[in-house]
């Protein structure tokens, strides 16, 4: 195996090895960022600057290394000069003279020199260490430093799932992509050493039918890099930003089909997708010209060398010395630059965009920019009207119907009414809910309970108009219940999911998303008050501050969900485990305060004093469905008692 040869595990890691490394922790965009899939290379100019004035000074202050991979590569090209000189001379002197036993000693003196060359290849591998773990070192005190300097002052760059990525998964890329590339460079520039003295001893009219294709097929690879990088950054950007849209429409799914946000959603998602799509064309349309510049540099000099035999016999030239240029070309050369450009092409790309990534200069994130930009973009999609609750079921173009904000007299609580209610998600599956007749009266307090998965959220989605039952009837105050998008009254309900969803707006805006007139500051105090989030919201100008969703924790923004959903004019409320991330105490206080407030009140009960607070509790367990008191199910529900006993353990 030529020295070039070796080098293919080395590079080939670094491909693969930079793969998955920069998905996560790219900051949200809209829609229309992702459109321009080839902006101008300006960005990667910069990049290649920045790295190379802080890889010269890198380089120089390990000199020593770089001399000894010097030194144990020089045996590689002696490797590649003696394997195409020692083949035309055991053809010329050897074989060809009737001598075999000198040819036989000069192939020998090849197969001793491949012999030598692995050695010296072992070596490299030894001090490549010394090179590369400085780097990976280097880069990880960057990112801790970058991640503790943004925690310090206030901003949030990157974000933390895209600080341990970088400090982890792109850190690794980058040695291992670091380490590729000096091997495969080095390989490519002894080789072709070895090489060009190989052919200038054997014949220098060789020199003139190899060098001017080789040189050609390099100019074209070189002047390709750029822009390959440039597409290569392009592809890794929408990538990232494809992958933070569509994590962020997953997790608020419920939500965007409550706003009535699905076309909205699925647009912006296309966006992306297409300037994905064009991102990877433009990739691969940058690859084929770096396959034409391989062609052009490894198989174009044999072709021509092949064409030109006759005019090379005519000058001299020996069948030997054809026969050492061919192996010079097709065992050590072609390998070589197929070794370099797939490297360079490809990890040298992504190491040069990981690099500037890790060490580029960090600034704070533009307002909408931050992990939860493209939550924001979800949120700029259903904020045409306010009544287009993200988060709860409102209904865009109708008219809220007439019930008046909390502390005002004249709200009407509804009455709920299921009568044989069926659903199924599917023709063939079994059925989530089966015949199931329940009649809530007007101000009644429901704590649903149940095992896991037995459909409780299910149910929720039905009363709320998100799901459409299969059979049976579905009435709030005597009407059906439709689709948000098409129910005049869907304004008179609302469902706060288990994801609670905050915008990155102020805390104002944010309780009043679903008062599409607005309400008194005395109104938006009292909610706050109510619910518990006096202990967020303190201090003057506290409710007009700006928030950041990605600063608070799971309970702060179930907090700011319900506060919204209690200052909401709707009457009946649907609390799908909205208060699960609070600790009891916090969960009594928000759950008293909407048993309090004039309605109807629904919840998914996850603690026994969650339903032992409500005035009946309904427990589905799969085959039937029961309600009643507490105590009446302790005796009639055996589903009951067992998940009152785990409770209490």
């Amino acid at each position: 195996m030529t020295a070039a040869g070796r080098e293919r595990t080395a590079a080939g890691a670094a491909p693969s090895a930079t793969g998955g490394a920069i998905r996560p922790g790219a900051g949200g965009t809209g829609p229309d960022d992702g459109a321009a899939a080839h902006p101008p290379t300006g960005p990667v100019r910069g990049a290649l600057h920045r790295t190379l004035r802080q890889a010269v000074p890198f380089l120089a202050r390990r000199r020593g290394v770089l001399l000894r991979l010097g030194g144990w590569s020089l045996l590689e090209s002696a490797q590649t000069f003696l394997g195409g000189y020692a083949v035309a001379a055991a053809l010329d002197r050897g074989f060809l003279a009737g001598r075999p036993g000198v040819g036989l000693v000069w192939l020998a003196v090849a197969a001793a020199a491949v012999v030598a060359g692995g050695a010296a290849t072992e070596r490299v591998f030894r001090r490549l260490a010394d090179l590369v773990e400085p780097l990976r070192d280097g880069l990880v005190r960057r990112v801790v430093s970058s991640a503790l300097s943004a925690a310090v002052a206030g901003w949030r760059s990157p974000t933390g799932h895209a600080a341990v990525s970088r400090l982890t998964h792109q850190t690794e890329a980058a040695r291992d992509g670091f380490a590729g590339l000096v091997m495969v460079t080095r390989s490519f520039v002894f080789t072709a050493a070895g090489v060009v003295a190989g052919l200038a001893a054997l014949a220098p009219a060789l020199l003139v039918v190899v060098l001017p294709p080789l040189a050609a097929g390099l100019v074209l690879f070189t002047a390709a890099l750029r822009p390959m990088a440039a597409r290569q950054r392009d592809f890794l950007r929408t990538d990232e930003e494809l992958a933070a849209r569509l994590g962020s429409d997953v997790a608020g799914l419920r939500d965007v089909v409550a706003c009535g946000a699905e076309a909205r959603t699925e647009d912006a998602a296309g966006s992306l997708i297409d300037a994905q799509t064009r991102a990877a064309g433009a990739l691969a349309r940058w690859a084929a010209v770096r396959t034409l510049a391989l062609g052009l540099a490894g198989q174009a000099p044999v072709v021509l060398l092949l064409a030109t035999a006759p005019w090379l016999l005519d000058r001299g030239v020996t069948a030997g010395e054809l026969l050492g240029a061919l192996t010079y070309l097709t065992q050590a050369l072609l390998p070589a630059l197929n070794t370099l450009m797939t490297g360079l092409g490809a990890a040298g790309t992504r190491l040069l965009v990981i690099l500037d990534r890790l060490t580029g200069p960090g600034e704070p994130p533009a307002p909408g920019s931050t992990s939860a930009g493209a939550a924001e973009g979800r949120a700029a999609s259903c904020a045409p009207s306010r009544a287009r609750a993200h988060g709860a079921v409102a209904v865009p173009g109708h008219p809220a119907p007439p019930v008046r904000p909390p502390g005002e007299s004249g709200g009407t609580a509804p009455r709920l009414e299921l009568r044989s209610l069926s659903f199924s998600y599917g023709p063939g599956a079994m059925p989530v809910i089966d015949g199931l007749d329940l009649l809530v009266e007007p101000g009644e307090h429901l704590a649903v309970v149940g095992p896991s998965g037995i459909g409780k959220s299910t149910l929720f989605g039905l009363v709320a108009g998100l799901l459409e039952p299969d059979r049976g009837q579905l009435l709030i105050g005597g009407r059906p219940v439709h689709r948000p998008d098409r129910d005049v009254f869907a304004a008179g309900r609302v469902l706060i999911p288990q994801e609670a969803y905050v915008f990155g707006g102020s805390l104002r805006d944010n309780l009043l998303y679903l008062c599409p007139d607005g309400a008194p500051t005395a109104s938006v105090e009292a909610a706050v008050r109510a619910v518990g989030l006096d202990r967020v919201a303190h201090g003057p100008g506290a409710l007009d501050a700006r928030i950041d969703p990605a600063a608070l924790s799971e309970g702060e923004r179930q907090l700011v969900a319900l506060a919204r959903a209690y200052l909401a004019p709707a009457r009946l409320v649907l609390l799908d485990e909205a208060t699960c991330h609070l600790d009891p105490a916090a969960e009594a206080r928000a759950e008293r305060a909407f048993a309090d407030r004039p309605g109807t009140l629904l919840v998914i009960a996850h603690r026994l004093s969650s339903a032992r607070r409500a005035d009946r509790v309904l427990v589905l367990d799969g085959v039937t469905a029961t309600a009643g008191r507490h105590e009446e199910l302790l005796e009639r529900s055996e589903t009951y008692r067992d998940l009152v006993g785990h409770w209490q353990a």
